[in-house]
Formats: structure tokens, sequence, C-alpha cells
């Protein structure tokens, strides 16, 4: 059975210091070489015009989300879902609370890199109108290509207190 069966729910809340040492579990497990630990964590966090997101359900930590806003754009650093909880929708949850702060933030396009092998990811950002604006050739360590995607915001995306 999938987790998009039957799925717990989760709340979807700024990512606090406590949360620091779960993600960076999280994180190990998602990206393994490519992981930040905790003290990344926290100074990526720390860091001028950071937000960050958690996903909490019954069974703790579903995933998580790190942005940054700089001028008129803002880049997606990182985001993960649990394996167990992919398919769920919580990817799409991250996102929009994403796009909803860098429109807040005054940012007028958004920006990820992603790995090119990285099909689900992939996917998920062409369905929410990414398009690839660049390639860095053999960025990661397992030496994948890294692809840069953008999208425009619009002030019509603006979520609704």
């Amino acid at each position: 059975m999938t987790g998009a069966q039957h799925p717990a729910p989760c709340e979807l809340r700024p990512l606090r210091s406590s949360d620091l040492a779960g993600v960076a579990s999280l994180d190990a497990e998602l990206f393994e070489d490519e992981a930040w630990g905790v003290q990344a964590w926290a100074e990526l966090l720390a860091g001028p015009s950071r937000r960050g997101w958690v996903l909490v359900g019954p069974d703790g930590l579903a995933g998580y989300a790190l942005t940054g806003t700089v001028g008129d754009f803002a880049e997606l650093l990182r985001l993960g879902v649990r394996p167990a909880r992919r398919r769920d929708g919580l990817a799409s949850r991250l996102l929009d609370a994403v796009v909803a702060a860098a429109l807040a933030d005054g940012a007028e396009r958004l920006l990820l890199e992603v790995s090119a092998g990285n099909a689900a990811g992939l996917g998920l950002y062409r369905a929410r109108g990414f398009e690839q604006i660049d390639v860095r050739p053999r960025y990661y360590r397992d030496g994948s290509d890294a692809l840069v995607l953008e999208r425009r915001l619009e002030a019509s995306e603006r979520m609704e207190p």
C-alpha cells in the first residue's frame, strides 16, 4: 500500500532550530554524499532572507524545504520528502509555501538546481511550470549534471491568509 492511498495528515510549519537534527538526518537519508549536516543547516537557516518549512505527521518529520531570496529572485536551496510519504502531495505543499513566501518577499522568479538523474523531481518541477535555463556539467559528486530550472512568479499566485 502506498502513502497516496491513505495519507496521514501533516502539519506545515516554519523550520525551527529544534528541527535541525531531524532535518539533517532525513537529508542524509535522501541525499547521502550531498547531505548537509546539522551545523550546515543551522548556518544556512540563519542566513539573510532565508526561510524554512517542515511537514510533521504522526510518524514525525515527513518533509522539509529551505529557500533564500535575493533581490528579484528566490532560490529553492533544498526540498526533501521521506520516501514512504512520496506521492502524498507533500512536495507540492512545500512548493506552494515556497512560492507564497517568494512572492511575499518580492521575488519575480524562483530558481533551483536538480540532478539530471532525478526523474521524479524533474517531473514535479516541470509540472509546476519550471523550465531549464542552464546545466552544470558533472556538478554532483556522483558525476551527474545539475539542471538549473526557473519559474516566473505571478502576483495572482499569492495565497490568501
